[in-house]
């Protein structure tokens, strides 16, 4: 009892230094003041060196930081160099006088641009005149050939975009929609010669004057509404009671079944006022 709270000596080591975890888990002076918490306190010499370390390892950093600045700095000056080398070969090429041997196709060139200007020019003062196509029938109005389906979404859209132009200008135009007659697609191949035609066509007086192209640049330009000069216009937002602006209707004979009765041979004949989709012009609107 009488050495009880006695220090060890300094001399006796424990005898299974390995398992002690409190000396290898800490740093010595904190393995120090456990091993010896009353004669050994913690001295200030720890957080010193700590931090020291910490100093140490922030000037590293910046001294990286100004090595990878250094090399793209180095890196930036190489590239200016490489630049100025391609900008002083590619100089002399770009001022360069032209040859005497070029100034002749020099001249052609300029002259096919302005003989190519006056020729597009021309024609789009005077569409209607250069044309060679001809709808017979049709000198007193505009015509226009479009479809209602939707089925092609670009064809539709040239359509409707078309058809709002002229109703901006309040004409009245002669719509032919093939996809409610088919005989309107027969005259228009028939008309052009060919069998594959795209939609919308436009024939103003009688005269062919193209799609939806030709129209969009016309009007852009301000020549559509010369040409559209002297037509008669419409009251504005009038709409055909009728028809509903469709310009067809069902057929007044049949009613729309493209069938009669005929009472003679007491049989059903095929309608022939109608197309085959029993429908008429409107002749409110269309006549």
């Amino acid at each position: 009892m009488a050495d009880y709270g006695k220090k060890p000596l300094s001399s006796e080591k424990p005898r299974f230094s390995f398992f002690n975890r409190s000396l290898s888990m800490y740093p010595p002076a904190a393995a120090a003041v456990m091993a010896d918490p009353v004669d050994s306190p913690l001295k200030p010499t720890h957080t010193k060196t700590s931090s020291l370390e910490r100093t140490s390892s922030f000037s590293k950093f910046y001294n990286s930081m100004e090595s990878v600045r250094s090399t793209s700095n180095s890196i930036k000056g190489k590239v200016k160099k490489l630049c100025s080398i391609f900008e002083t070969t590619s100089k002399p090429a770009l001022t360069a006088p032209p040859s005497p041997s070029d100034e002749p196709t020099n001249l052609q060139f300029q002259s096919k641009l302005k003989s190519s200007k006056s020729m597009c020019s021309d024609h789009r003062l005077s569409p209607l005149n250069s044309s060679t196509i001809r709808l017979p029938g049709t000198e007193d109005r505009i015509v226009v050939y479009l479809t209602s389906l939707r089925g092609i979404r670009r064809t539709y859209e040239d359509c409707y975009a078309v058809r709002m132009i002229f109703r901006g200008f309040r004409v009245w135009v002669d719509e032919r929609d093939i996809s409610m007659d088919s005989a309107y697609r027969k005259e228009l191949q028939s008309v052009l010669g060919d069998k594959n035609v795209g939609l919308p066509q436009v024939f103003i007086r009688g005269s062919y004057v193209g799609g939806a192209e030709v129209i969009k640049q016309l009007f852009e330009t301000g020549e559509l509404a010369k040409i559209l000069k002297g037509f008669p216009l419409r009251a504005p937002g009038f709409r055909c009671d009728s028809c509903g602006d469709v310009r067809f209707v069902p057929c007044l004979n049949c009613s729309g079944s493209r069938k009669v009765f005929d009472e003679d041979e007491e049989m059903l004949k095929r309608c022939l006022e109608c197309n085959e989709n029993g429908l008429i012009r409107c002749p409110d609107c269309c006549s």
